[in-house]
């Protein structure tokens, strides 16, 4: 957002609806359908100029006037997480570069600070430049932490982007309009079906013959982590952690008033879960044997096929038969030097084959309707009866201090 009037708009106080708890599919409908037309590199067919610019009025595919004489390529600077370029199994980022990059007159880089987008804030919050064009990878709480931290916009509105009006219903999280979801996850049970059979519901967790059987990740620094401590929060409540003043909590679906989250954690720590910092660390002790269960998503078995390995050793448990829905956004840099390519680039992104190339090197979920996937895709990517979320509104003021508690009550045990 970059007028008077969205900046008013995302100043303005925004009633705290975080005690409501909603599914995915309750959540905002997907974005109206856009207009704008992306310029592909002309390929010497009819309608070109030989510009790279198909529709023949002078514009370079930056957007810019041709007429100076200036051919340079434009660079899109794309910022996001290590794994979506290099991951140690499949990453999409190589195939996305390569394929923008045949099909548009530009050259695209990537950009993966080690602090991720707290990096970006990090900067902005200094007066720093923001050294990037657009971010790919937000999360609600990420949005939720950057409105807390700046005072300025991070992110500029999307904008009319090509085929965000197929993005699924229920996947925008962002109310102001700025970040487009391009894929989504659900964090579940991966449990090695070899060896045992999982709980079903979280109570099962805590039953003696499943001691010592969980990984988990720390939700302070762990996005699989957190989801999996919100579906916590979901199912039993916060305790008053988060309270906005007027009396009331978040409350469980369970209902018991005296039993919180934090109860739970604290039941699961007599139960010897282990919890490891990050989802690669969690993922390599559980694939190196040293617990049946670990926290991860439930199109692991897309990534087992791919490798070939036995999917019985990778068999999916949703808990209590839901799932914690966690999408993926892009949104452009209120800054950026090339705002009109990196809206083209999420309009790419959007495309059904590239969608169908991202969840599949992503091991992930399209977020738009009519990808193109594998025909056994839907048996390996299992989808729960009952997908649960937080929303922008019920995170905000609340998802920080829910992650402090807990980080102080499972260091103090």
């Amino acid at each position: 957002m970059t007028t008077d009037e969205s900046e008013t708009r995302r100043r303005r106080a925004r009633p705290h609806t975080r005690r409501r708890f909603l599914t995915a599919a309750g959540a905002a409908g997907a974005a109206a359908l856009a207009g704008c037309s992306a310029e592909r590199v002309d390929d010497g067919g009819d309608g070109g100029d030989g510009t790279g610019n198909e529709t023949g009025d002078g514009d370079d595919a930056d957007g810019s006037d041709g007429d100076d004489g200036d051919d340079e390529t434009p660079t899109l600077t794309v910022a996001t997480y290590t794994n979506f370029i290099d991951a140690p199994s499949v990453s999409p980022g190589e195939w996305l570069k390569e394929e923008f990059e045949s099909r548009y007159d530009a050259e695209l880089e990537w950009a993966t600070p080690d602090n991720e987008v707290n990096y970006y804030v990090e900067r902005a919050a200094s007066g720093a430049g923001v050294d990037a064009d657009l971010y790919v990878g937000l999360t609600t709480e990420d949005l939720v932490r950057v409105d807390e931290e700046l005072d300025d916009d991070l992110f500029a509105e999307a904008g009319e982007i090509e085929g965000s009006g197929a993005v699924r219903e229920g996947l925008q999280f962002d109310p102001f309009d700025r970040a487009v979801p391009f894929d989504t996850g659900y964090v579940s049970l991966v449990y090695d079906g070899t060896t045992m059979e999982a709980p079903e519901t979280f109570d099962g967790l805590l039953d003696d013959e499943h001691a010592g059987a969980l990984i988990a990740q720390n939700p302070g620094g762990s996005a699989t982590g957190r989801a999996f401590l919100l579906h916590t929060i979901s199912r039993f409540g916060d305790g008053g952690v988060a309270s906005d003043g007027d009396g009331e909590t978040v409350s469980g679906e369970d209902g018991d008033p005296d039993y919180d989250y934090l109860d739970y954690w604290a039941d699961l720590q007599e139960n010897d879960v282990r919890v490891l910092g990050t989802w690669d660390d969690a993922y390599a002790a559980w694939s190196e044997g040293e617990a049946p269960m670990v926290v991860s998503y439930s199109t692991d078995q897309v990534f087992a096929d791919m490798e070939g390995q036995d999917l019985e050793k990778h068999q999916i448990r949703f808990l209590n038969d839901q799932a914690y829905a966690n999408p993926e956004g892009m949104a452009v840099f209120a800054d950026a030097d090339e705002p009109d390519l990196a809206r083209r680039f999420m309009s790419f992104m959007l495309e059904p084959d590239v969608q169908g190339e991202i969840a599949q090197r992503n091991v992930a979920f399209p977020a738009t309707e009519g990808a193109e996937l594998p025909s056994d895709y839907a048996e390996l990517a299992q989808e729960p009866a009952d997908p649960v979320t937080f929303t922008y509104d019920e995170l905000q003021g609340s998802v920080d201090a829910w992650v402090e508690a807990w980080e102080r009550q499972f260091a103090g045990n």
